[in-house]
């Protein structure tokens, strides 16, 4: 079992920026494809960004140019660095892993934006 956990999370104003984290209970970002995903009530939760197997990053077209994931492996965490915040961008925010035979989730981390 894997564990993911989320920080980072919190209250800040349209154009400011946040940086989530995070942390697994083991080695795993080096070995799962990693993501961030986001989800308001009522609606389904959404891809932020994404790792492929090519090495490549998938982002949400809503967060393209202000967003970006990154990964520390030999601290086994992953990021989020979210610039120029909008009030749009209010949401839980998930941490994602998944391998070819699983998938985990973290608990989330609540991002507000708002003036």
């Amino acid at each position: 079992q894997v564990q993911l956990v989320e920080s980072g999370g919190g209250l800040v104003q349209p154009g400011g920026s946040l940086r989530l984290s995070c942390a697994a209970s083991r080695s795993i970002v080096s070995s799962y494809t990693m993501g961030w995903y986001r989800q308001v009530p009522g609606k389904p939760r959404e891809l932020v960004a994404r790792f492929t197997r090519g090495g490549m990053v998938n982002y949400a077209d809503s967060v393209k140019g202000r967003f970006t994931i990154s990964r520390d492996n030999a601290k086994n965490t992953v990021h989020l660095q979210m610039d120029s915040l909008k009030p749009e961008d209010t949401a839980v925010y998930y941490c994602n892993a998944q391998s070819t035979i699983a998938i985990f989730w973290g608990q989330g981390t609540q991002v507000t934006v708002s003036s």
